[in-house]
């Protein structure tokens, strides 16, 4: 059960990060964007961690998974941006 929750909560996380993003992304699709999801609160964890707000083991919340998946769609962007 922990599994399906782990991926209903990343693909809601994923829905809502590609909501607040701006611009068009090429991340379509279930699975990719229950990887964005799950991808951003790892981001987040980590980022959290390293500046202090969280304590290590400890894992973010919600909020905090929409704002590292927000991120890591930033970082696509930019990273994997077409060039005219």
């Amino acid at each position: 059960m922990g599994i399906l929750w782990t991926l209903l909560i990343g693909f809601m996380v994923g829905l809502i990060a590609r909501f607040f993003a701006p611009g068009p992304t090429t991340l379509r699709g279930f699975v990719l964007t229950t990887l964005l999801g799950m991808s951003g609160a790892f981001v987040a964890t980590f980022l959290g961690q390293f500046v202090g707000i969280y304590a290590p083991g400890e894992q973010t919340g919600f909020i905090g998974s929409i704002i590292g998946a927000v991120v890591v769609l930033f970082a696509w962007g930019w990273f994997f941006r077409k060039t005219t």
